[in-house]
């Protein structure tokens, strides 16, 4: 097998560049293993308890190219040995060519790669990014469409297209679930979402 040239690589990178709002580099919950985590700016759902809001504007965070993305990833290796790199947001679907770049460039480096998701952005935007990536966190906001307009904004209609298709490819998926008392926390619902998720044999853990 060829040695793989890491400067050119980056070289090759260098001018891909888009707005990041944190960097983690030592990762022990965006699983699996541990992970170096990449928060990418911007997202459009307005989740009424989320973790971090102030990454919801895609003009917030700062600008930074796929070539130092790398460059921090690289300097922390030995410890993605049995992990790998967890690309998350705001919604990272919504830079989705900063992020197949990013995806096709850990590839060759031999990263395992993992896109933290709530689903919302179109296939026809996501579809290339998810074939690249190793694996999906797929945050289910509401199994309910109606409550998740009410809790989000927006539709579950596209995150449920994603499983979908996730299913058809054989996509290694970890669902991510928020149960919060009065909201998505009740045995109507985790029943509900349970048969849901029954069908899918892509998935291969709920949390």
């Amino acid at each position: 097998m060829a040695k793989i040239n890491k400067e050119e690589i980056l070289n090759n990178y260098r001018k891909i560049k888009d707005r990041v709002h944190s960097i983690e580099i030592f990762g022990a919950v965006d699983r699996p293993g541990i992970r170096f985590v990449l928060f990418l700016q911007g997202c459009y759902l307005r989740y009424l308890y989320c973790h971090n809001p102030d990454s919801w504007n895609p003009h917030g965070g700062i600008e930074i190219s796929v070539k130092n993305i790398l460059k921090n990833i690289l300097a922390y290796k030995k410890f993605y040995k049995n992990g790998g790199v967890t690309i998350s947001g705001g919604e990272p679907l919504l830079q989705h060519e900063f992020l197949y770049s990013l995806l096709q460039a850990l590839e060759i480096l031999g990263f395992h790669t993992a896109i933290d998701t709530n689903g919302f952005i179109d296939l026809k935007h996501s579809k290339k990014c998810i074939d690249k990536a190793n694996m999906l966190l797929l945050d289910v906001k509401e199994v309910d469409e109606d409550d998740c307009i009410s809790l989000t904004e927006y539709s579950n209609q596209n995150a449920l297209k994603v499983l979908e298709y996730t299913e058809s490819i054989n996509k290694c998926v970890w669902i991510r679930y928020v149960c919060v008392t009065g909201y998505t926390l009740s045995i109507d619902k985790i029943h509900k979402l349970g048969e849901l998720l029954n069908k899918y044999s892509c998935i291969q853990k709920c949390s």
